[in-house]
Order: C-alpha cells, then sequence, then structure tokens
C-alpha cells in the first residue's frame, strides 16, 4: 500500500533528507588515496549522531554499517572495511541514510578517487543525469513506469547495462515502502502518481553487462563482468512540475 505524506510529514522526511546531504557534503574532502573505507563510516556515524540523528542502515536486516561503500566493480551494498583502502583512479559510490524524529532520509552519490579516467567520468556524470531525467517525471499525473522508462532510456543510448536487480522505493517513516521504483520498463505503467507521493530513485548504471551476483558478504552486489558500476539516488516528493529534491542542499 503506497502511503500519501502530508505537507508538514513531507517536511519532517526533508529534515531527515539534509541530514544526509550534509554528511555526504562532510565526506567529500576525505574521499582520497589511502583513506579506509572504514573511515568514512565512522565519520559519518559520529556526525549523525552529533545532529540527533540515527543511522538509517545500522543493522538495517543485520547490515554491520551507516554507509554503503561500493568501489569500481561494486554495484551497491559494500561493507566498510579497515582494510579496503581507496586509491587513485578509483569511483566508490557511497549511500547513506538517517533516521530523525521517526522519518527516513535516502541519498547516495558516486565520487571520484582523485583523477579517474575519461570512461569512469562519463559514467558519473550520465548515471547523475539518468537519474535527473528520472526526476523530471515524477509529475502530478504520470505513471510510475514514466521514471523507470525514462531512467533506461537515457541510459540505454548511451551504452550502460541498467542494474534490473535492486530498485527505487517509496520511503517515509520506513527505509523500504511501497511503491518499488525500477529503472527499466516500458511507460505507462503501475500507479499514476499523486501528491504526497515520496520517492527514493537510485538508477544504478554498469559500463557493461547489466548482469550482477551477490557476493559471499551476503550484502555486496558485484558486476558479473568485473567493469565499474556508478549508483545515484535522491529522495523526491511527487508535484507539478516533476520532482522536487529533499536530500539536495
Amino acid at each position: 500500500m503506497i502511503t500519501y505524506r502530508s505537507p508538514r510529514e513531507i517536511e519532517r522526511i526533508r529534515e531527515s533528507c539534509q541530514l544526509v546531504a550534509e554528511t555526504l557534503q562532510r565526506l567529500q574532502p576525505m574521499i582520497e588515496p589511502g583513506r579506509t573505507t572504514h573511515e568514512l563510516d565512522r565519520t559519518a556515524e559520529a556526525f549523525i549522531r552529533k545532529q540527533g540523528g540515527l543511522s538509517a542502515f545500522k543493522g538495517y536486516r543485520g547490515f554491520p554499517a551507516t554507509l554503503c561503500t561500493s568501489i569500481n566493480s561494486e554495484v551497491v551494498h559494500g561493507i566498510p572495511s579497515k582494510k579496503r583502502k581507496l586509491k587513485e583512479g578509483d569511483i566508490i559510490g557511497v549511500d547513506c541514510g538517517a533516521i530523525v524524529d521517526g522519518y527516513y532520509g535516502d541519498h547516495a552519490i558516486t565520487f571520484p578517487v582523485g583523477p579517474i579516467d575519461q570512461d569512469l567520468q562519463s559514467l558519473i556524470e550520465d548515471t547523475r543525469g539518468a537519474l535527473n531525467a528520472g526526476i523530471t517525471q515524477a509529475r502530478i499525473g504520470n505513471y510510475l513506469s514514466d521514471i523507470s522508462h525514462t531512467i533506461q532510456t537515457f541510459a540505454e543510448q548511451r551504452g550502460y547495462g541498467v542494474v534490473k536487480d535492486f530498485v527505487g522505493h517509496g520511503i517515509g517513516t520506513e527505509l523500504h515502502e511501497e511503491p518499488q521504483v525500477p529503472n527499466f520498463g516500458p511507460p505507462r505503467r503501475g500507479p499514476r502518481l499523486r501528491e504526497g507521493m515520496v520517492l527514493a530513485l537510485e538508477p544504478m548504471l554498469n559500463l557493461g553487462t547489466c548482469d550482477v551476483h551477490i557476493l559471499k558478504d551476503n550484502w555486496t552486489v558485484i558486476t558479473d563482468d568485473g567493469k565499474p558500476s556508478a549508483h545515484f539516488e535522491h529522495t523526491i516528493t511527487v508535484a507539478e512540475g516533476g520532482g522536487i529534491i529533499l536530500s539536495q542542499l
């Protein structure tokens, strides 16, 4: 069942999203060669707690950390590690969620680690572009799959594999709510978009195949061909002129 949020509730969700955005902004200068993903995670958790929030991810279905840190061919749900150090030329997807007064925020960015190859820079820019294209379709009266179709079309026109095994979602007083929001599919399907819908849109694009699998840690998702992947996510609310981003400072 889809929950339609009141303006007051949307402002509460925005508060959580703003904390997540501030957390990722704080982490950005730490994305450098030699830094461990554990250091990023520790900094994020301390900042969220200092601001009066809680991690949305830590303990969720047993996940052990505040951040998901996914490097290169890791698509999503990478687990921070004291042993995993960033290297120049890497890309890292950092996904963060927070809870403030019972409401959830969710936001992800893929960062370069120092100078990166042009194909990786294009992957980052185009994944962000696919997300932005999807957000424009989050208009009252559109269908849910209009978002999905637009993301897929944008990505595949540029030659990327669109991950189909993991999708976006509703969000509010739970991290994952109805409806699911795939990043693929035909237009004009699914529920009509209405005022009060709050969605976390999150395209995952690969330089190669769209096929992925989960590692033995039961969390980390990796591309089947070992080629890099990028992930961007914003929490948005449906509006007349397109989605309003709640997780942007």
